[in-house]
């Protein structure tokens, strides 16, 4: 895993099997973002079995088969779709494709498994919605600054458990490198990648839903800017935004292309949740200049101040539970709305953005 491009962020963690050994049999299918390695991982270590891998660069296919023994390169998109064993098809091709993938994999009859931004357009999110209804398959997405971080899987258990009472606002930092010399052609093309907020905003918008126990929420006010690459026009470097939530909750984030290289990882990222008896404070990735590392958690509430450094600690249960909600048809991990609420807010979002100069 790259510590210093959030573009190949793929954690490891402990197995945790939710299944038995061939039970659940994927494949991995548009390998454009490097976010696929690190979903892959997460499957494997719940049970999951990767057979095969397909991309059109069959350099990219054959690194990622070899990691995962018995993963096989396949020929083919179609070769894969049409294999009866594959229950499942995890993509991260770019992000203005990921829908349309979605849609040939639900009408194959298997589970679709994606990389945030699940879509970049609202048409888009009707057709997967249409799909998903016709099919009953899952369309399920990675929104791995939630999902594949251990200090936010355990803010999650802390607000489940009432530690800060009723969730009040959530604010959001979501700072990455840039890394420019490495980065693919469409990383530089709003189109292709949806623009800054339904991108990297994508995981934002999640976790605030997620930790305000909301369902729906309406954008208040959005920006975008390129402050500091007018060489590359269609890149956005910067984007803030604020949500209220249906019940009340308000939500405040801002995204950025500008984490300085100084740093020890590619973002700062931190959290905040106020609520009405505490708040909880995440440093995800890096306590900044105490070398205590990421997923340092801090609690304050009436019985005084507390930190979890919680770093291999806690584990990722998403992935267990996609496991068996493939399986079982449940929705332990993640309902299928939660999924596409979260897609939704962050393109209009992104639409209704005021450009800055």
């Amino acid at each position: 895993m790259s510590a210093t491009d959030g573009m190949n962020y793929a954690p490891k963690g402990k197995p945790a099997p939710a299944c038995d050994e061939g039970e659940l049999v994927f494949a991995a299918v548009g390998l454009d973002h490097g976010h696929i390695n690190g979903m892959c991982n997460g499957l494997a270590e719940a049970g999951a079995q990767l057979k095969w891998v397909y991309d059109g660069d069959a350099g990219k296919a054959a690194a990622l088969a070899k990691e995962f023994p018995g993963a096989q390169v396949a020929a083919t998109e179609a070769h894969v779709l049409g294999d009866p064993e594959v229950q499942l098809v995890a993509g991260a091709c770019v992000p203005a494709d990921r829908a349309a993938l979605g849609v040939r994999v639900m009408r194959h009859g298997k589970d679709y498994f994606t990389d945030k931004p699940p879509l970049t357009t609202l048409e888009q999110l009707d057709e997967a919605r249409k799909v998903v209804a016709e099919t009953g398959k899952k369309y399920a997405v990675y929104y791995s600054e939630r999902l594949h971080v251990e200090s936010a899987v355990f803010a999650g258990q802390l607000v489940q458990e009432g530690a800060i009472g009723r969730v009040l606002q959530v604010i959001g930092m979501g700072p990455h490198r840039a890394s420019l010399g490495s980065r693919p052609p469409w990383f530089f093309e709003r189109d292709r990648y949806g623009g800054i907020l339904c991108d990297i905003g994508s995981h934002q918008v999640e976790q605030f839903l997620y930790f305000t126990a909301n369902r729906d929420a309406r954008v208040v006010t959005s920006r975008v800017a390129n402050y500091a690459h007018r060489d590359h026009p269609g890149l956005e470097d910067f984007g803030d935004c604020t949500l209220t939530g249906d019940n009340g909750a308000t939500g405040y984030f801002r995204v950025d292309w500008f984490t300085p290289d100084g740093l020890s990882t590619w973002g700062g990222g931190r959290t905040f949740l106020l609520g009405t008896d505490g708040y909880v404070e995440l440093r995800k990735y890096v306590d900044v200049a105490t070398g205590a590392g990421g997923d340092q958690v801090y609690l304050v509430d009436d019985n005084g101040e507390h930190h979890f450094d919680v770093k291999g600690k806690v584990g990722y249960p998403f992935f267990g539970e996609l496991v068996r909600d493939c399986l079982d048809r449940t929705e332990r991990a993640m309902t299928q709305e939660h999924a596409f609420k979260a897609a939704e807010l962050c393109v209009i979002a992104e639409q209704q953005a005021q450009r800055l100069g």
